[in-house]
């Protein structure tokens, strides 16, 4: 979960708490505001993260006429999971924004298998749309389903090659940054 990945990702570069972590979604830009994440959704998704033991509490910050602010620190077994989420969503993700967190984190992870799981994905991308190209469908153009099967079919197509461009320009970014050369 893309959530669980960000909190993961935040707490292995410092200790926070979830109110820190959803002010910095919300500047300068407001993330937060596009992707409907709210407070609550993190502290859920923190208390989720300390009962698996990905997290732990490590300070409460007490201020006067404030609630208490419980401070977590990301455990070995957090680190772990980060890892596995991260390659999760590269290997699940349908869109390609569905992997946007996971590349923010990408320093967590082997650059060689998320580029390992990119290509087998490019791979099956192909593989699917050679035998969708292939297809015919056998439907009269004076036909009133005829429309809906083209423009349904046109932009299967289009928005197949335009994620097959993007996945590519992952790849060779993330070639780029093995070797050294950032993204």
């Amino acid at each position: 979960m893309s959530i669980q990945v960000y909190i993961l990702g935040v707490l292995a570069e410092e200790n926070s708490y979830p109110y820190m972590l959803k002010k910095r979604l919300s500047e300068p830009v407001p993330i937060d505001q596009f992707t409907g994440l709210n407070e609550n959704k993190l502290y859920y998704h923190f208390e989720k993260l300390a009962a698996k033991g990905h997290i732990i509490p490590v300070e409460t910050i007490r201020e006067e006429n404030r609630p208490d602010k419980h401070v977590f620190q990301i455990t070995e077994q957090g680190r772990e999971e980060l890892k596995i989420q991260i390659y999760n969503s590269f290997e699940n993700g349908t869109e390609i924004s569905d992997m946007y967190i996971a590349l923010v984190n990408i320093k967590h992870v082997e650059i060689e298998k998320v580029i390992s799981i990119i290509e087998r994905k490019l791979e099956k991308n192909r593989l699917t749309w050679e035998r969708y190209l292939s297809f015919k469908p056998q439907i009269d153009e004076r036909s009133d389903q005829y429309l809906g099967f083209k423009y349904i079919g046109d932009h299967s197509l289009s928005r197949a090659k335009h994620t097959k461009e993007w996945l590519e320009n992952l790849v060779l970014r993330l070639k780029e940054l093995k070797n050294g050369n950032g993204l």
